[in-house]
């Protein structure tokens, strides 16, 4: 066994950058004997530096993390402070003075993967990024590598753990979003602001990673369709109970038919009960990827917090030690198939639409008339009335979602449809 330490230098020590230098220390030992070589704390880059971090030498904390990563005798960076800049200098400048990286980034992932891969190859280092997704949930490497042999069709997740704390005290206690998130809030799963996991861009990152590694081609944050969760109401709920269903923020990376594109996308759907993603409850992720020859395959647990995080950063850096002791790296990008990402629009699926119409003879005439000359058929139609005002619930058959959204402009010049009061896709059947 090798006697000289692995040097590790981490940027940034909050939640998780703390729980992976607790780890380090605690766990020493059996990381030692799984890597085949000592690994060593020997640098901290952090804001604040005056703030007290248990367990961590005073002396290693330093606010320039720029000469921390220029240093030269670093094995590898674990950064974990987030963002775009100044994360992707800090990455690229560690490539370039000998250190590979683990990182949490999915928005740097997400944006700029294609570069930093590049320049990890460049110079010979490894970039894994297994907490960037679902936390301590094992989901990149098996699709990188355990699929490797495979042809992923289908990946189908939640992968934000806020958004179905949210959604499952709405369908399990009947509250309101607002007092949903305000739950949420007060237990520490949704942030002060909380737009980034509500409106779906934390997600869309996550989709963007998932895609490009499932299919072997190259997704960017800016090609996965978003919309927010904000607007699902009780009266969505109930009409997804009635269908079977619940509803669920869901990552959609789909692979076309013919196999000469790729769709990503992130929105509410409803999902039927059965679906195994229906059932996971509070703040948990789940992942469903439908392979060739695997067939479904689902991988659950808490997708994020400190603890949860920081096991993924620690299983890459066992990964990256070991690579360095032998060496080697890692798997790169697999971007050989450069498929084009399809619009939002050409994704076929179903849809439940809520309409407030008159009621009067002949509206639901007229309401069929639009959905066919727009070539989306009908499957099932639920009328409710009274006192001159009734509500109209559309469930369709598959259809383009540019059919869809065809036909809901043309329903809104109707007459006699008042508002459309909902829309959402049907997934998961």
């Amino acid at each position: 066994m090798r006697t000289r330490p692995l040097k590790v230098a981490l940027l940034g020590c909050g939640v998780v950058g703390s729980e992976v230098a607790r780890i380090m220390t605690t766990h020493a030992d059996d990381l030692t004997a799984r890597i085949g070589a000592p690994v060593e704390l020997a640098g901290v880059a952090v804001r604040r530096p005056s703030k007290v971090r248990e367990g961590i030498d005073p002396s290693l904390v330093t606010t320039d993390a720029t000469a921390l990563v220029k240093r030269g005798d670093i094995d590898v960076i674990v950064e974990v402070i987030g963002g775009i800049e100044p994360a992707k200098t800090l990455i690229t400048t560690a490539f370039e003075h000998g250190a590979s990286v683990v990182s949490a980034n999915k928005a740097l992932i997400a944006q700029d993967g294609a570069a930093l891969h590049a320049a990890a190859e460049e110079h010979g280092r490894d970039l894994y990024y297994e907490a960037a997704v679902a936390g301590a949930i094992p989901l990149i490497r098996p699709l990188r590598e355990s699929l490797a042999g495979d042809k992923v069709n289908r990946v189908l997740g939640i992968v934000n753990g806020t958004t179905n704390f949210i959604l499952d005290a709405m369908d399990t206690t009947g509250a309101g979003y607002q007092e949903a998130l305000d739950e949420a809030t007060a237990l520490g799963y949704a942030e002060a602001d909380p737009t980034a996991d509500v409106e779906g861009f934390d997600a869309a990152a996550k989709a963007a990673i998932l895609a490009g590694i499932a299919f072997h081609t190259r997704v960017r944050l800016d090609d996965v369709y978003r919309e927010g969760m904000t607007e699902v109401t009780a009266a969505d709920f109930a009409s997804a109970k009635r269908m079977g269903c619940t509803i669920k923020l869901l990552a959609i990376c789909e692979r076309a038919a013919d196999g000469e594109s790729v769709t990503a996308r992130v929105h509410p759907a409803m999902i039927p009960l059965s679906h195994p993603l229906a059932s996971v409850r509070e703040a948990y992720n789940a992942v469903f990827v439908e392979a060739e020859a695997a067939g479904q395959l689902m991988f659950y647990g808490p997708g994020a917090g400190g603890a949860p995080t920081a096991s993924a950063v620690l299983g890459d850096l066992v990964a990256v030690c070991r690579n360095k002791l032998g060496e080697a790296t890692g798997p790169g990008e697999s971007a050989y198939t450069q498929l084009p990402v399809s619009a939002m629009g050409e994704v076929v699926t179903r849809y439940h639409i809520s309409l407030d119409v008159a009621d009067k003879p002949g509206v639901l005439a007229q309401v069929a008339t639009v959905f066919a000359e727009h070539g989306v058929s009908i499957d099932t139609v639920r009328q409710t009335g009274k006192d001159g005002e009734a509500s109209l619930v559309v469930v369709t058959h598959r259809a383009p979602d540019a059919a869809l959204s065809g036909t809901v402009e043309a329903l809104r010049n109707l007459d006699t449809v008042r508002g459309v009061a909902s829309i959402m896709r049907v997934e998961g059947e």
